[in-house]
C-alpha cells in the first residue's frame, strides 16, 4: 500500500511539475507583446522601399499584413482567434484562407528596435519583425502615429 501511494504521489508531482514547466513556456511566447502593436520587417531606405507591416488588435479581433512603399502598397486583412500564448489560428474572409500561426515575441536591441517577432505557419507577411516601444496600438493618437507612418516612408 505504501508503495502505491507513494507512486501516486510521484506521477501526481511529475504532473504538476510538467502543467508548470508548459506554462512557463507559454508565458515565454510573448502574447502581451504580439497584439497591439505595429510591428515592421525594417525601416525603409528610401521611398521606393518595400516594407512589410502587421498588426493584430484586440479590440475587435482583426488584423491586417501590409506590404508597401511611398508609391504602392498591397494589403490583406484577416480575423484572428488565440489558440494559447504563442498561437493564433488567421482566417482571411476575402480569399477563404486559414491558417494556424506560431509566434514569440520578446524584448530584444536589434537594428534599433525594442521588440522582436518571429512568426511561423503563415503564407503572409514575412518570417522576422520588429517593433518598438511607443508602437503600441491605441497608447498615441492617430495623428502621431499618422506622423510616424510618414516618417517610416520618407
Amino acid at each position: 500500500m505504501k508503495k502505491l501511494l507513494f507512486l501516486l504521489l510521484l506521477v501526481l508531482a511529475a504532473y504538476l511539475l510538467w502543467r508548470w514547466w508548459r506554462s512557463d513556456a507559454e508565458v515565454a511566447r510573448g502574447q502581451e507583446l504580439f497584439y497591439d502593436r505595429l510591428w515592421v520587417d525594417h525601416l525603409p531606405q528610401n521611398e521606393t522601399d518595400t516594407i512589410e507591416v502587421m498588426a493584430a488588435v484586440t479590440e475587435e479581433p482583426m488584423g491586417i499584413f501590409v506590404a508597401t512603399s511611398n508609391w504602392r502598397g498591397s494589403y490583406e486583412l484577416f480575423r484572428w482567434q488565440a489558440r494559447g500564448d504563442g498561437r493564433v489560428a488567421l482566417s482571411f474572409p476575402q480569399s477563404g484562407k486559414r491558417e494556424e500561426a506560431r509566434y514569440r515575441a520578446w524584448k530584444c536591441n536589434e537594428r534599433s528596435f525594442q521588440y522582436c517577432l518571429e512568426i511561423s505557419g503563415s503564407s503572409h507577411g514575412v518570417r522576422r519583425y520588429y517593433s518598438l516601444e511607443e508602437w503600441e496600438i491605441g497608447s498615441r493618437s492617430i495623428a502621431e502615429a499618422k506622423k510616424d507612418v510618414q516618417k517610416l516612408l520618407h
